[in-house]
């Protein structure tokens, strides 16, 4: 891990003052690292709440929720499927609900999407949308609740048994590839605590979940493919099966397990530079808890470390955040069916195609998602919403510029400082650049009716001058960053 940090804050919970307030930048802050941004509207109600029940609130909100309804097609197997084509259709049917989820719910569909790249599957490798929508489940279910019970019942659900090879592995011919990512990517990392020995024993202790009838059918255990012979794991010798490689690695790694996993939440919602006495207090409080979530987030957000100034607008948004957080806070409203579908092919041209990962270690992020390829489709298809909201949402446009300036500001500049300020969790680094954003705002509408005071956000143009704005916005850097 590394140290190197410009962040002081603690652990403690965070207490406003005149050098860190209470303010829109940080209440964005926190939406856009709990969820996918906030509306104007949300950001006001949010600033009348103390940081501590704001924090409260999302996660009762997100724990509140129900859970998906299944799709009509949860039970099918092979024999229901008249043609390949309705595999594809299917799965893409789901990740596409899945987007629209993420938009409506917030954080409980951001932890599981967390989760997504931290089990990761592929949808081409396994296929079957039955199976997509059974491990998305446990991701949704337990995106805030045990992290054991997650891990248990991840290595016995069959996209992860498909991806991974145990469907594969047997007693004759024990398969090692989950058994390794088991300690490598799941709870440990890499050479943290085991060796090859660990990895085939672990190995031959995970043999059995090989029953399958049908394709598309749940894959159950079959004692007889079972390797019930004596195995050695982390020193401990017996005839070890499923439940007890879990309770053994739990009985002898947990702190490792503990730093290992409030690392990785750590570089996703804070920083991916580390700071490990954070990490190490995170770690304390999960082992204390037995691996509980929500007493870990609600500390971490709850902290002054996490709303320090250093920990602001210092990681890219992934192709999901940015284009679901230009929805919220760009006052789209209902996403229907349709935008659901775009949102995802977006997603999926900017390198984050959901249920297909790059590769078992998922989706590297930050800078990953700044290419000379990515970051033109970035803008053209920022572009593109914003030209689908100004020819049937203009009112949207008028109501975001008057909730984020006012209503009575006729200054021009004023209103795309503002427009700036918010969009950009630290604002633009370049006085110059401030300059520019405003002569895109302002268009070419002549300047003496900025002069004499007679422009207000009033004016039909509005709409049009907020969407001039943000396309300029939307080319900078500081727009990427969250």
């Amino acid at each position: 891990m590394t140290t190197l940090t410009c962040a002081t804050g603690t652990l403690a919970a965070y207490q406003p003052s005149e050098a860190s307030p209470w303010d829109r930048k940080r209440v964005l802050h926190l939406y856009r690292r709990m969820g996918f941004g906030a509306s104007p509207q949300q950001v006001e109600t949010a600033l009348a709440l103390s940081p501590e029940k704001l924090v409260d609130s999302i996660v009762v909100t997100a724990l509140s929720r129900s859970l998906a309804e299944a799709p009509h097609w949860v039970t099918y197997t092979e024999s229901d499927y008249t043609n390949d084509t309705d595999y594809h259709r299917y799965a893409t049917e789901w990740a596409a609900h899945w987007v629209g989820d993420m938009y409506r719910k917030g954080f409980r569909e951001k932890m599981a999407l967390f989760w997504h790249n931290h089990f990761v599957t592929e949808i081409d490798t396994y296929i079957c949308p039955a199976w997509q929508y059974q491990y998305y489940k446990l991701l949704e279910e337990h995106a805030l609740g045990n992290f054991r019970v997650l891990l248990e019942e991840m290595g016995k659900t069959p996209a992860m048994l498909v991806y991974l090879n145990g469907l594969q592995n047997e007693k004759e011919h024990p398969n090692e590839n989950y058994a390794r990512e088991l300690y490598e990517l799941f709870t440990l990392g890499r050479n943290n605590g085991y060796n090859e020995q660990d990895v085939r024993e672990t190995a031959r202790a995970l043999t059995g979940w090989t029953k399958l009838d049908e394709f598309c059918e749940p894959i159950q255990f079959s004692k007889y493919r079972h390797d019930d012979g004596e195995k050695m794991i982390f020193g401990q010798r017996g005839n070890w099966g499923y439940e007890d490689v879990h309770n053994i690695l739990f009985e002898q790694h947990s702190w490792k397990i503990a730093v290992f996993i409030c690392t990785k939440l750590y570089q996703h919602f804070i920083s991916p530079i580390v700071d490990e006495d954070i990490v190490a207090g995170l770690a304390t409080t999960f082992k204390n808890y037995n691996f509980e979530l929500v007493p870990v987030l609600r500390q971490l957000f709850k902290s002054e470390h996490f709303f320090d100034e250093a920990n602001i607008g210092i990681q890219v948004k992934s192709p999901i955040e940015y284009l679901l957080m230009l929805l919220t806070e760009w006052n789209f409203g209902e996403m229907e069916e349709e935008v659901e579908n775009n949102i995802l092919y977006f997603a999926s041209a900017l390198g984050q195609e959901l249920f297909n990962p790059p590769d078992v270690a998922g989706w590297r992020g930050n800078q990953d998602w700044i290419t000379g390829e990515f970051l033109p489709l970035r803008w053209s298809n920022a572009n593109a919403i914003l030209d689908h909201i100004l020819q049937h949402r203009p009112e949207a446009l008028i109501q975001l510029a008057r909730d984020i300036a006012g209503n009575d500001i006729t200054d021009p500049y004023e209103v795309s400082d503002a427009l700036v300020d918010y969009f950009t969790a630290n604002g633009l680094y370049n006085e110059a650049n401030y300059e520019r954003a405003a002569i895109a705002f302002k268009g070419d509408i002549p300047n003496n009716y900025y002069e004499d005071g007679s422009w207000n956000l009033q004016w039909g143009t509005i709409p049009t001058q907020v969407v001039l704005l943000l396309k300029y916005l939307i080319q900078q850097p500081e727009f990427q960053l969250t």
